[in-house]
């Protein structure tokens, strides 16, 4: 008697199923060859792969040669613009305010002011109070104020009747350098309303003359004798800036040219 399976003919084994599917894209066991994938194993400890190591940046110095050089430059503009607002300001006040601020200017004209009066033209020989003399009374004839350079002594009552008219009359020791003659000579040279002569007794080696003011300096490198040119030449004239330096007495001597026009006394 044969003994038969139920359910006819021999069946196939039953797979029995863990209930687990494998992740997607993913393979059951180790990566397939061409799968692109490492199939060494992982880092100890389960992490991933070891990211790489960032650089690490040095910090550089300051570039302080721009930095210098930046604040040199504004330095240098905020002095330029300093000085030419001073400057502007300087400029923009009256004449006799800039000559009152010339650094050791005497102003006759407020401290003596009678010393200067006179009322009308005297020949002869005169005396003055200041020595040379800055104003008061003089000859009817001026001496040539056209930036005229004498080099021998003038008559004081000719050039301070030049001064009446707007003149700066610059005088100097006879025995100042040539040197020092030459750089005042270039400062009155052809200039009207200027005129410069040698002068016996000065107290220092130059003196600079406007009317009702005077400076006396040491060296004719001194900046002060630009400024009294400036601020004095045609601003102090008494009769105004039209006032005649032309067609003046040219000659030298100190005697008034009428007393050197007179013939000799027997």
């Amino acid at each position: 008697m044969s003994i038969s399976t139920p359910g006819g003919p021999e069946r196939r084994p039953t797979v029995v199923s863990t209930g687990k599917k494998p992740a997607a894209g993913r393979p059951t066991s180790g990566a397939k060859a061409g799968s692109g994938k490492p199939t060494g194993s992982p880092r100890a400890g389960g992490k991933g792969p070891r990211k790489p190591v960032a650089p690490v940046k040095v910090s550089q110095g300051r570039a302080w040669g721009p930095i210098a050089l930046f604040v040199a430059v504004g330095v240098l503009a905020a002095g330029i613009i300093g000085y030419g607002a001073w400057a502007a300001f300087q400029g923009s006040k009256p004449w006799d305010k800039r000559a009152n601020a010339i650094d050791g200017i005497v102003n006759i004209r407020k401290t003596d002011k009678t010393s200067l009066d006179y009322e009308s033209h005297k020949s002869g020989p005169l005396t003055y109070k200041y020595s040379p003399p800055v104003g008061g009374v003089h000859n009817a004839a001026w001496q040539n104020c056209m930036g005229d350079v004498y080099d021998a002594p003038i008559a004081s009552e000719h050039a301070v009747h030049s001064l009446e008219h707007g003149a700066v009359w610059i005088t100097y020791r006879p025995d100042l350098p040539k040197d020092q003659v030459d750089k005042l000579a270039g400062k009155v040279r052809g200039v009207e309303k200027m005129l410069m002569s040698p002068y016996e007794g000065l107290d220092k080696p130059i003196s600079l003359q406007a009317w009702g003011y005077q400076l006396k300096l040491d060296n004719a490198d001194d900046k002060r004798i630009d400024e009294f040119i400036k601020d004095l030449r045609v601003n102090a004239s008494v009769e105004g800036p039209t006032a005649l330096c032309n067609q003046g007495v040219t000659a030298t001597g100190t005697t008034p040219r009428e007393l050197q026009q007179q013939p000799p006394t027997q």
